[in-house]
């Protein structure tokens, strides 16, 4: 099994909720101020440690970056440590995470093989988890590559919760087989989350579940406000868009910190000529390299059914796939759009473009996403299984019109209609290219949309919203009168 570094914590700097006055308006502010001062006057001011898999690359990491920043502003210990696994481990961990959503993933075995490598990979952590939890803190647990170390956290006298980002609406043999993987190390936790009641696991009672929704950040690079010249500027100068630089307009951005900066580094395109361009009406979707994204779903209905008929160009980006450490299938899923490009007719590959988003700045990555979901006509969101899906409700906070797919939080963050168009089956590219078109063809209805999109996210799923529900949560599971956490 190859080496790997320790279990490591990630810096959150503190966030004054005050920032978020101009957005929440000063009531809502002040309201999300007293819920936490309720939290710490009940609870004693635990340690909250949050553990997950990776620090960077993905919608856990993203959420976590801003909900602990908002959190340790209003004087909660939030604290976020990232375990360590080798390739092996991730591999199984993602084969659990494929099988949970419903999909044979790789099709290799989750067996006592498997097993064996999961729980010794996870071994040292669990150790040195004795380090800094103490008895009486929390620690929330995310996703497949924790679940093992619930026990541990129970031994050091702590509440052991499990986050879980994903599931499936409709149950299959596949998720049965993950869950079935998961379920001895869970048996004993003292609460699971999930995004969405649907996605519990299929032996837990009602009451040990609670469904909170993700949410996003306003102020982080990637939600901060960009102007049209920031976003042509960032757009030219990485590659996205055609376009001469100008010298008036800089590439910049805000950083995390609050600190102005510029974007240095370009996204590696693949495309038969010169970039799409600036005016062209663009199509873009924006995730993971992943099966259950379904990039090539979105090419293939666009290539047939909307490039025929209009002038827009389709952007299907992600990060560059060695800047994220617990997926090991995404360069697989990348070539196999490669190859499925590479067969498109001269004239339709010349509108589509495939980008690798630079990884080595997460706050330049976002700052890129960031301007290319402002300046896209259109956002989708394809997936054929979802857990909650952040890039939505990032579009729609830009006030982009959004076309995704009725799985999973999807449903929880677009009204069809009035902030999107949801697709009843994700595997019908024909009513997906229908309603590309609907929207392309009707700056009127893209507008309207994007507007209702826009609203939805700032009433449902921003930063105070979903540490009230957090705060329900735990007050419900360790304030005076809960029953004692398992020990």
């Amino acid at each position: 099994m190859t080496a790997v570094s320790g279990l490591h914590e990630v810096t959150i700097p503190a966030f004054p909720p005050e920032r978020l006055a101009p957005v929440l308006g000063a009531e809502r502010v002040a309201y999300f101020t007293e819920v936490a001062d309720d939290l710490q006057h009940q609870l004693g001011r635990p340690a909250i440690w949050n553990v997950s898999s990776t620090a960077q690359g993905g919608g856990v990491a993203e959420m976590l970056r801003a909900l602990l920043g908002w959190a340790r502003g209003v004087g909660v210990s939030a604290r976020w440590l990232v375990i360590p696994g080798p390739p092996e481990f991730f591999a199984v961990t993602k084969r659990v995470h494929n099988n949970i959503y419903g999909f044979a993933g790789d099709g290799g075995e989750l067996g006592t093989t498997e097993r064996a490598l999961y729980e010794a990979t996870l071994a040292p952590s669990a150790q040195e988890l004795r380090a800094v939890v103490r008895a009486g803190d929390v620690v929330v647990l995310h996703d497949p590559q924790t679940a093992g170390l619930v026990d541990a956290v129970h031994e050091l006298g702590a509440t052991a919760l499990w986050r879980c980002h994903i599931g499936i609406d409709h149950p299959n043999h596949f998720s049965a087989t993950g869950w079935a993987f998961l379920e001895p190390y869970l048996r004993q936790v003292d609460r699971v989350v999930v995004t969405l009641p649907a996605f519990a696991p299929p032996w837990l009672a009602p009451d040990q579940v609670s469904a909170i929704p993700p949410s996003i950040d306003p102020f982080s690079p990637k939600n901060h406000y960009l102007s049209p010249e920031q976003v042509r500027a960032i757009l030219v100068h990485t590659g996205v868009v055609q376009g001469a630089p100008d010298a008036t307009s800089l590439p910049t951005f805000t950083r995390t910190d609050g600190s102005p900066d510029r974007v240095d580094r370009c996204v590696d395109a693949l495309q038969a000529g010169p970039p799409a361009p600036v005016d062209a009406p663009l199509v873009a979707q924006i995730s993971r390299w992943d099966h259950a994204k379904d990039m090539g779903g979105v090419m293939r209905s666009f290539a047939e059914l909307v490039a025929p008929h209009t002038p827009a160009h389709l952007l299907l980006a992600g990060p560059a796939v060695a800047g994220v450490a617990d997926d090991p299938e995404a360069r697989a899923v990348l070539l196999a759009c490669m190859q499925q490009w590479s067969e498109l007719p001269d004239w339709i590959r010349a509108r589509v473009h495939l980008a690798c988003l630079p990884m080595a700045d997460i706050d330049e990555n976002a700052a890129i996403v960031n301007a290319i979901q402002r300046h896209a006509t259109v956002i989708t969101q394809k997936s054929l299984a979802e857990g909650f899906g952040l890039t939505v409700a990032e579009a729609m906070w830009k006030g982009r019109p959004v076309v995704a797919s009725a799985v999973g939080g999807i449903q929880a963050q677009i009204v069809d209609g009035t902030s999107g168009i949801l697709l009843d089956d994700p595997r019908d590219l024909g009513a997906f290219g229908a309603a590309l078109r609907r929207v392309l063809d009707d700056p009127a209805l893209a507008d309207q949309l994007g507007r209702g999109a826009e609203q939805r996210v700032r009433e449902k799923f921003l930063g105070d919203t979903h540490l009230e529900l957090w705060v329900t949560t735990l007050l419900a599971l360790l304030g005076p009168g809960a029953e004692p956490a398992t020990s």
